[in-house]
């Protein structure tokens, strides 16, 4: 009989493996896969760049600006007469590394201060969470602003972009972290842990922190459009990504004049950052449906 349960216990871990989640999530819900896969062709595109880019990023004809989508120009050309398409694909690169990689800092800086939030407690907990609400209290892109505009003059803009994303968006993963944290360590598991001398480090990485990730990754995936569209917005308004350096906000921001006029100058980036903003919002949500334990006990 014992025998028989434990090869039951091990069917069901089995069913819950990452594999078998992978696999539910695409079968219940083809969006999901469809996201992912536009996501990866995305980053396949911005790495091969070079390769695929049919002119060079910041190769001008002035014969043949402001030319419409044609065979040999296929979204068209700017006022420089630089290819619209060869701009795209460079500036995937910017974008999506602007979007993949504050998050990902984010991210860690959250978890470090949810964990030692949630699981320290007392003044530890009331320091991290006010200087969280105070964070928080600033709209992220004023507060995005604000750090361009202080470390302008000493660093680049990419790495302004990088430095302000990172830190306005750790406060929200630490919200949810501490959560997290605060119900896990009453449980049995991490109290039988304390009773034998486990460390706390040990017990944050090994029995807790585990049992977050799943949130976690649902959270990041819903981050990095955010990280995008905000890199898009301090392009847009100027202080973002600078000439000659290509980016999806800044040829948005240079084709403003021409909006009414020549209108595919706009309509080509803004596509393409619709079409990665709601690949990763669907990737979250499919995410979100196979890794969430309450939505699977409903």
């Amino acid at each position: 009989m014992t025998v028989d349960n434990n090869q039951h216990l091990a069917e069901i871990g089995e069913m819950n493996g990452p594999k078998e989640k992978l696999i539910r999530m695409c079968r219940q819900n083809p969006l999901a896969l469809i996201s992912a896969v536009v996501i990866l062709l995305m980053i396949l595109l911005a790495i091969l760049a070079p390769v695929i880019a049919p002119y060079g990023e910041a190769q001008q004809d002035l014969a043949e600006r402001l030319q419409p989508p044609s065979a040999a120009h296929l979204f068209g050309t700017d006022e420089l007469g630089r290819d619209v398409f060869t701009r795209i694909l460079y500036g995937s690169r910017i974008s999506l590394v602007i979007g993949i990689i504050p998050s990902a800092i984010s991210l860690a800086v959250g978890i470090l201060m949810g964990l030692s939030a949630g699981y320290f407690g007392s003044w530890v907990d009331y320091l991290i969470m006010r200087l969280a609400d105070v964070m928080l209290s600033f709209p992220s892109l004023l507060l995005s602003m604000v750090i361009m505009f202080t470390l302008g003059r000493y660093a680049n803009s990419v790495l302004c972009i990088f430095i302000a994303l990172s830190m306005v968006g750790w406060a929200s993963v630490a919200r949810v972290v501490r959560s997290h944290t605060l119900s896990l360590k009453e449980e049995e598991y991490v109290e039988a842990a304390h009773s034998i001398g486990v460390s706390s480090p040990t017990i944050l990485v090994r029995h807790i922190l585990p049992n977050c990730v799943p949130s976690l990754i649902v959270l990041y995936t819903l981050n990095v459009p955010s990280c995008i569209l905000s890199e898009s917005t301090l392009s847009f308004l100027g202080i973002g990504v600078q000439p000659p350096m290509a980016s999806w906000g800044l040829m948005i921001n240079q084709s403003k004049q021409f909006l009414f006029t020549k209108p595919w100058l706009a309509l080509a980036p803004s596509i393409t950052i619709m079409i990665v903003v709601l690949a990763f919002n669907f990737l979250g949500d499919g995410l979100r449906d196979v890794l969430d334990p309450y939505l699977q006990r409903g």
